[in-house]
């Protein structure tokens, strides 16, 4: 449901459209419906959004915002994450409340994973 004033979408740059694609539905089970060639969209991930084709990536130390999934199995996410071709750019720790650790996809786009246990 769409609901006034709340965060609603989010878009992402990605160099290389079907590595992103690839690597998320291998590390997360994401399904994706392109819009042409320079554009997927994927819905049901929490919050709905898409990649758009530009030689540019999200990284927190430029700026952007930091999106964060979370895991029931950390080291198992880190591991899917790894498998499909991410790489960890801060390995797993501790912060107050729980863990986390953040990597980036193949087109560079930075993301955070964490869990409470």
């Amino acid at each position: 449901m769409n609901e006034h004033g709340k965060i609603n979408y989010v878009e992402f740059a990605s160099a290389n459209i079907p590595a992103t694609k690839n690597f998320f539905t291998a590390a997360f089970g994401w399904a994706f419906e392109d819009y042409g060639p320079d554009y997927t969209a994927f819905s049901n991930q929490g919050l709905d959004g898409g990649f758009y084709s530009a030689e540019l990536s999200a990284s927190a130390a430029k700026g952007s915002a930091l999106i964060i999934f979370y895991s029931n199995e950390l080291e198992k996410t880190q591991e899917q994450v790894l498998l499909a071709g991410g790489a960890i750019t801060k390995e797993i720790f501790a912060f107050p409340g729980g863990r986390r650790f953040e990597f980036t996809e193949p087109a560079g786009n930075e993301f955070a994973v964490w869990s409470d246990i």
